[in-house]
């Protein structure tokens, strides 16, 4: 009898140590962000071990950053019913928690799962800390606070030093996290992600060549440390981001090494989801189409697939197919909609409903112009990504179309294109007024929030004295007397003000005969000899001037 307990003993030993090994390579396959090969492992543990609460914890933390709540859940509570380290779980559940933003919870099931922890136990401040931090609702402070306690037991551990580095990167604490990451490699040589974070810190304050020194000294270490090149990847793009010169070799440079990058993970439909991700931001359209449809091969179900399709076929020409892809995606109720889910759409209609030679299906049109309102409600800056658009619409002559794009931006002063999208959103409509034909009568509404923008554009700069020339041919069209002879009269002093040079030449000289002449036209039931008198002016700088002359002659 004897015997056989001293044997099971054995055994049992013999399980935990192979348990402990299988969960430490469970730990650095995550590190190593090859998460498929992480979870395989993981269940294999739990599936030889019920009860080892850890693996289901760590199991649970996959799932749960990856956003795939109800699974995370499901493991962290087998977790706690489990009998090794069930108190991990709780802190799982506590990141739940802060992700809903029910804070005293979260804070309950922390204490469950340090209430019984060993005094030189240090594992949970830590974890606790990775809470506050990867919740979608971050707590830089509270995550501090935790990882100090941890530090407070054991000053050199390089986990520890290497998360509370995360926690200062993430509230903006350069300095410190700086400090923390070099403390956490030289605890601990073999914990690349803490030399890798030194890099990070370069690539965000935009040292670019030297955040890609550093990166290469990772790999000099060991080239097969994946995150590495994905970190280089971004680097790569940032740069050739801000320096354009730089784009075209930067951005494949960029596409290479996230190539590394994904040949040193998994190849899941996670790592793939991830690279689509990156060809969106490098605007690798013709590769993310590719990648999309091997996705949908691979995995028909996964909704986010049809997002990837849409975007990168609108991009693409392919419009017909890009309205499918992302309709099929928003109209799952569980599916997470986006700004930018709505932008594309409404730009693939637009698409649809215009072409070259300036014809329009109006309701197409209009159906887009219903979806890009969406996305602005629900992201207010993707105003910024319609200039380009509304210059296209432009310079194909459908003015009505073009403005109804620049309003957007025109009314968004958090906007790059704020001004832009004004002188261009008060041109179009008045072109639009312009160019009726067939007896068609000016829309006076639109016609008045163009004058509007000419204004906002004079705050916002002064100098550009073309609006007063805008305002004039406005209210010219809006026949109001008045404001046409205050804003032409001001456009005139402004440009004489330039100086003799600015006066002499064509297109001002043409700009300020339009000017006199409506002038003129605006006095001629009014004031006969102001309006003479606008009129000579006109045949001094042009003296062929036919209105003009028949004009005087009329009045006399």
């Amino acid at each position: 009898m004897n015997k056989f307990k001293i044997f099971s003993l054995a055994m049992i030993a013999t399980a935990s140590v192979a348990s402990a090994q299988d969960i430490k390579e469970a730990k650095k396959a995550i590190d190593a962000e090859q998460f498929q090969k992480a979870k395989s492992l993981l269940k294999s543990i739990i599936k030889a071990k019920p009860s080892d609460g850890e693996a289901n914890f760590v199991l649970g933390n996959i799932y749960l950053n990856q956003s795939v709540v109800d699974s995370a859940k499901i493991y962290y509570l087998n977790g706690i019913e489990a009998s090794d380290k069930k108190n991990l779980n709780y802190i799982g559940l506590g990141q739940i928690d802060l992700d809903n933003k029910n804070v005293a919870s979260a804070q309950a099931n922390f204490a469950l799962a340090t209430k019984d922890i060993k005094r030189k136990d240090i594992e949970e401040f830590v974890y606790i800390g990775k809470a506050y931090m990867n919740s979608v609702n971050p707590d830089y402070t509270n995550a501090v606070a935790s990882l100090k306690k941890a530090l407070l037991i054991e000053p050199q551990n390089a986990n520890a030093l290497l998360t509370i580095g995360d926690a200062y990167y993430g509230a903006n604490n350069q300095n410190d996290a700086y400090k923390a990451y070099r403390d956490a490699f030289t605890a601990d040589p073999t914990l690349l992600r803490a030399k890798m974070q030194l890099g990070v810190l370069l690539k965000g304050a935009k040292s670019y060549d030297e955040a890609i020194k550093s990166f290469n000294e990772v790999i000099a270490i060991n080239p097969n440390y994946g995150p590495v090149y994905r970190e280089l990847a971004e680097t790569y793009y940032k740069w050739g981001r801000n320096k354009p010169s730089t784009a075209k070799v930067n951005l494949q440079n960029a596409i290479t090494n996230y190539e590394k990058y994904l040949s040193l993970t998994d190849y899941s439909l996670d790592s793939k989801m991830r690279h689509a991700d990156f060809l969106i931001l490098v605007k690798d359209y013709k590769s993310l189409e590719t990648v999309a449809n091997k996705m949908i091969a691979e995995d028909k179900v996964n909704p986010r697939i049809f997002r990837y399709l849409g975007y990168a076929a609108y991009e693409n020409g392919n419009v017909d197919v890009a309205i499918k892809s992302i309709e099929d995606y928003i109209k799952t109720p569980t599916n997470k909609v986006i700004g930018r889910d709505y932008l594309y759409l409404g730009l693939s209609k637009i698409k649809k409903g215009t072409n070259a030679e300036g014809a329009v299906d109006q309701a197409s049109f209009d159906a887009g112009l219903a979806d890009i309102k969406k996305a602005i409600e629900l992201e207010p800056l993707v105003v910024e990504e319609l200039n380009d658009l509304g210059k296209a619409l432009f310079g194909k002559k459908q003015f009505a179309q073009a403005a109804s794009i620049f309003e957007f931006g025109a009314n968004n002063k958090d906007s790059k294109n704020y001004l832009d999208d004004n002188v261009y959103y008060g041109i179009s409509v008045y072109y639009a007024n312009a160019n009726k034909t067939g007896g068609a009568v000016a829309d006076a509404t639109q016609l008045a929030k163009a004058d509007a923008a000419f204004d906002r554009i004079l705050v916002a700069s002064p100098t550009y004295d073309e609006a007063y020339l805008y305002k004039g041919r406005i209210n010219n069209l809006l026949e109001k007397d008045d404001l046409i002879i205050k804003n032409y009269e001001e456009y005139v002093a402004k440009t004489t003000a330039k100086g003799a040079e600015e006066l002499a030449k064509p297109a001002t000289v043409k700009k300020i005969v339009e000017a006199y002449n409506s002038i003129g036209a605006s006095y001629a039931n009014t004031d006969k000899a102001k309006a003479i008198e606008y009129f000579n002016k006109t045949l001094v700088l042009d003296p062929a001037n036919t209105y003009a002359s028949q004009s005087v002659k009329a009045l006399k």
